[in-house]
């Protein structure tokens, strides 16, 4: 593990892209695995380059939004604004601010790129996506918090393939 945490912090930036572009992909591999029961390649060869520079993109900005919302939370807990936080409260803060704040214009921004990786407009159940955030991200986002700031990314990567599968089996669901 050494070696993954001289790594993260080395290139963090760099790191996040790489984990995401990879585990985001799996997980919207796996949600369409689940949905359309197709083994193999869910999309085209063009279209999984387009998924990987997407999941990519947005790796940068939830690192950004990682180290922002702490910020913020921690600023205010200092100024008075939020009483003194243990370990679990300080990362509930966290992923609450975050969520609330961020995770709307994520999903929004989420949806627009697939929208236009895929050359169609899919705005359904776009309600499930903020719901997610309260139901998973909230609480993933919170275990994510309690761990040392340099396995965070990598877990929210993880978490992204385990909401491929959930929503996978969620949207398999409503279409049968």
């Amino acid at each position: 593990m050494e070696w993954y945490v001289d790594l993260v912090t080395r290139y963090p930036i760099y790191t996040a892209m790489v984990q995401f572009a990879v585990l985001g992909t799996l997980g919207d591999m796996i949600a369409s695995w689940v949905i359309k029961k197709k083994v193999f390649l869910p999309f085209s060869p063009v279209e999984l380059l387009l998924k990987f520079a997407e999941w990519a993109f947005l790796a940068v900005l939830i690192k950004y939004a990682f180290v922002g919302y702490k910020g913020f939370v921690e600023v205010l807990v200092e100024t008075g604004l939020l009483p003194e936080l243990n370990s679990f409260s300080r990362a509930f803060a966290i992923s609450f601010t975050m969520n609330l704040q961020f995770g709307l214009l994520l999903v929004l921004l989420h949806r627009l790129l697939d929208n236009l990786i895929a050359k169609k407009q899919n705005w359904a159940n776009i309600n499930k996506g903020f719901w997610s955030l309260i139901w998973f991200w909230l609480p993933a986002h919170t275990v994510t918090f309690m761990l040392p700031k340099e396995f965070q990314i990598g877990l929210a990567a993880v978490w992204s393939v385990v909401l491929g599968l959930i929503l996978g089996f969620f949207n398999k669901k409503s279409q049968e």
